[in-house]
């Protein structure tokens, strides 16, 4: 039964408080909860930040600034980060490109994303050329997900399936083709 400030009784017989006045355990610096420890340097933030998951400059500068950084000094970690390989857009826009691909978004789509996270338009273009895929192919495979394998049977399925794939990011000729699915059978 131990909570804030319950007693104990420790070895000598005596009562203790398990806590201490500022609420930290008096027994040993590697008990200390997350008050006795030193803030995070702005470097040690960007650095937990990148160990969850890839982030663009922009992103992470624009993550650093809400966690109270100086904007011109979140500006430098991340150069300083980029220039040690540990942040790099190239990387971050390839793994979006496969990610966004597998999980069903088009090209319009994908591209967007990447241009709003502050990507060059020469490494979009480049990590989109990268995809070796077929993107009515992954259009035509979203389709048969949603709608299963015998294909879209109505003229109602095939508009919900164009909206879908619209919306998803695909090109015209991309939506024509895999809304197609089953009529021609």
């Amino acid at each position: 039964m131990s909570g804030w400030g319950h007693k104990r009784r420790n070895t000598v017989g005596q009562d203790a408080h398990e806590d201490g006045e500022d609420g930290s355990s008096p027994s040993s610096p590697a008990a200390e909860g997350k008050r006795g420890r030193q803030p995070l340097t702005p470097l040690q933030r960007a650095l937990a930040l990148l160990t969850r998951r890839e982030h663009s400059r922009r992103e992470l500068a624009r993550k650093l600034v809400e966690r109270g950084v100086e904007a011109a000094e979140a500006e430098a970690v991340v150069e300083r980060l980029a220039g040690e390989g540990w942040q790099d857009d190239r990387r971050y826009a390839e793994l979006v490109v496969r990610s966004r691909v597998s999980g069903g978004y088009g090209p319009r789509r994908i591209r967007a994303e990447l241009s709003q996270q502050g990507l060059e338009a020469d490494l979009i273009s480049e990590a989109m050329d990268g995809f070796d895929g077929d993107w009515t192919e992954t259009a035509c495979d979203l389709v048969r997900r949603r709608f299963g394998p015998a294909g879209l049977q109505s003229l109602a399925q095939r508009r919900k399936a164009a909206d879908l794939l619209f919306r998803r990011g695909f090109e015209g000729d991309a939506i024509q083709r895999a809304t197609r699915l089953g009529a021609e059978d």
